[in-house]
């Protein structure tokens, strides 16, 4: 049996905000909708392929402590997108971690932006050259591990 991932879905506490961020730091389009009261989603795709699904069941902030999602982690084909990338999250006032860009860790030539969604959900948007400009922030951790 072959497995692939297929589409990710969120718990958000207030689907327009988080609708319009995933938007503008992703590229993604809306596929689907509801705004019926109870009822709030939406599906974000890109290319007509489904990426991403919110759901609006929730309250209050993304917590680490709990067994479930570390990070959700994308792709992108160079080092450049993900520059691109940095520049969208930072124009939504969210959280950044390492200030910007790093490696994957100590000698690794992947990495990219580490940063939190407005409901705090930890994301990365990684390439996988070109991002030792920076040494890595962890000696010894992976650091989409957010230590």
């Amino acid at each position: 049996m072959t497995f692939k991932t297929g589409h990710v879905g969120l718990n958000v506490s207030d689907l327009d905000a988080s609708t319009s961020f995933y938007v503008k730091v992703f590229g993604f389009d809306i596929v689907g909708e509801s705004r019926e009261e109870g009822r709030r989603f939406a599906l974000l795709g890109l290319d007509g392929t489904l990426v991403l699904t919110l759901w609006e069941q929730s309250e209050g902030k993304f917590d680490t402590g709990n067994p479930g999602l570390h990070h959700l982690s994308f792709e992108v084909p160079d080092i450049e997108a993900v520059h691109r990338a940095e520049a969208a999250i930072r124009e939504t006032g969210v959280t950044v971690f390492h200030d910007g860009v790093v490696p994957h860790g100590e000698g690794a030539s992947s990495g990219g932006v580490f940063f939190e969604d407005p409901d705090g959900i930890r994301l990365e948007i990684y390439a996988a050259t070109g991002a030792d400009e920076r040494p890595a922030p962890t000696p010894g951790a992976p650091t989409c591990g957010f230590f």
